[in-house]
């Protein structure tokens, strides 16, 4: 029984405004968390990049590669012995739900991870425009000026007059499949496919062979990316990133994200999901392929450093294909990025760390755990899995064809997107009701 819901437009911040016209006009900012008119510090680094003398200590709240990070800010301060970087994980859910409140507190990080929401923050200053540094220390000859447009939040610098600067890439990453390559071959699978159609024939074969097609990890993040890669593929990519930006008049609810979900729900009536998809995290059926409990894997690269570790060259990659095999390579990416918060003691100390990370050193290090270097001539050529992806991501960004995640097209879309693609998987949604939850929590954000 498909699960029906009703179209509601809510625009409550912007009816509550309206409203209160008869108020002065920072009533409204004073009731918006994290607005403008609370603005804790500066809105820019300062020009200079030296650090002073004296014991320092960096709080860095992040939610991904914890043992990446650890590797970093143990090399960092091998090299500055006067600073301390003291690490703060969280769950992604956890850090992106509580992103908002954690940077406006007086408790706030002095480095954080740069996510969903940022772009908000960084708007009503809470944390730091890099672009001094960014000029400073060369970082555009060290990272592709693509990953640094990503976090621009689309704003020109005060302190510089070009392009704003909220964040530093360490590691680039991507969606994509893993695959088994023993179990392909019992599947008579012998390579990756390079078309959409050619995968959804393997996906039958591995499943005739009695074996488990796709290992899915929808309890948090699993489903959202088999969703996203589906979507790459069928959706135009200035649509989707004019929906994601929240370009006036932009709609998830076309013919081809409606076809992609049609594609999650079919694989699932078909059975090519691993029992319990919906109960399974992405980190268990990680695990659970790495045993050999599935033909492919739907994950990014910062799962291949664990599966090259346990299943050598037995392990494969390559980004979601095409309709057409002279379809441009398109997959989901994003950068592991930092942010410094304004309300920093130390924003010198801060931009030394963010440099470090541009450093063939530190590129050595992000490559070794699974994600693309900003720099990869820096690097030793990897091999293996590790090799199938920086040639996908390769691919993907001479096609221009990096897209950021679905989620950032509103601060609370990441809850409207798991559960929805949960109830995909369990035919429990019509592909137009799920869509037009989607977009309900899209104009409700961007509503003026």
């Amino acid at each position: 029984m498909m699960e029906r819901t009703h179209r509601v437009r809510r625009r409550v911040a912007a009816t509550v405004c309206a409203a209160a016209l008869v108020l002065p006009l920072t009533a409204c900012d004073a009731l918006t968390p994290g607005s403008a008119a609370a603005v804790p510090g500066p809105r820019s680094v300062p020009s200079s990049t030296a650090v002073p003398d004296g014991d320092i200590t960096l709080r860095l709240q992040f939610a991904d590669a914890p043992l990446m990070v650890d590797a970093l800010i143990a090399a960092f301060e091998k090299g500055h012995p006067n600073i301390t970087v003291e690490p703060q994980y969280k769950t992604f859910s956890d850090y992106v739900q509580n992103l908002k409140l954690t940077m406006t507190s007086d408790t706030a990080p002095d480095i954080a991870q740069y996510a969903v929401g940022m772009t908000d923050l960084a708007a009503d200053g809470h944390i730091l425009d890099l672009a001094p540094y960014r000029e400073a220390y060369g970082w555009d000859k060290a990272i592709p000026p693509v990953s640094l447009d990503q976090l621009t939040a689309g704003q020109t610098s005060e302190a510089t007059g070009g392009r704003a600067l909220f964040g530093v890439p360490a590691g680039l990453s991507m969606t994509g499949i893993y695959y088994n390559k023993e179990l392909a071959q019992k599947a008579g699978i012998d390579g990756p496919p390079k078309t959409m159609a050619e995968f959804e024939d393997q996906l039958a074969a591995a499943k005739d062979a009695d074996l488990t097609p796709l290992g899915v990890g929808a309890l948090d993040s699993g489903g959202l990316h088999l969703w996203a890669a589906l979507l790459n593929q069928l959706m135009p990519t200035d649509d989707y990133w004019d929906w994601v930006n929240g370009t006036n008049g932009a709609t998830i609810e076309t013919p081809a994200a409606v076809k992609a979900s049609k594609l999650v729900i079919d694989w699932g009536r078909k059975g090519y999901y691993n029992d319990s998809a919906n109960g399974t995290a992405q980190v268990d059926s990680t695990a659970q392929f790495a045993k050999g409990d599935s033909v492919f894997l739907i994950n990014g690269n910062w799962a291949a450093g664990q599966l090259a570790t346990v299943m050598g060259d037995n392990v494969g990659f390559f980004p979601m294909p095409g309709e057409e095999a002279s379809a441009p390579t398109v997959a989901s990416g994003f950068s592991v990025s930092y942010a410094v918060a304004s309300r920093t003691e130390h924003p010198e100390a801060a931009g030394a760390f963010l440099d470090f990370l541009t450093t063939p050193e530190a590129g050595q290090i992000i490559s070794d755990n699974g994600f693309m270097p900003p720099n990869p001539d820096a690097v030793k050529k990897p091999e293996g899995v590790l090799a199938d992806i920086a040639e996908g991501h390769r691919r993907a960004v001479a096609d221009d064809g990096i897209t950021t995640f679905p989620d950032f097209a509103a601060p609370a879309m990441l809850d409207r997107l798991r559960s929805g693609v949960q109830k995909l998987i369990a035919n429990r949604i019509d592909p137009s009701d799920y869509l037009d939850s989607l977009q309900d929590e899209w104009e409700e954000h961007h509503a003026e």
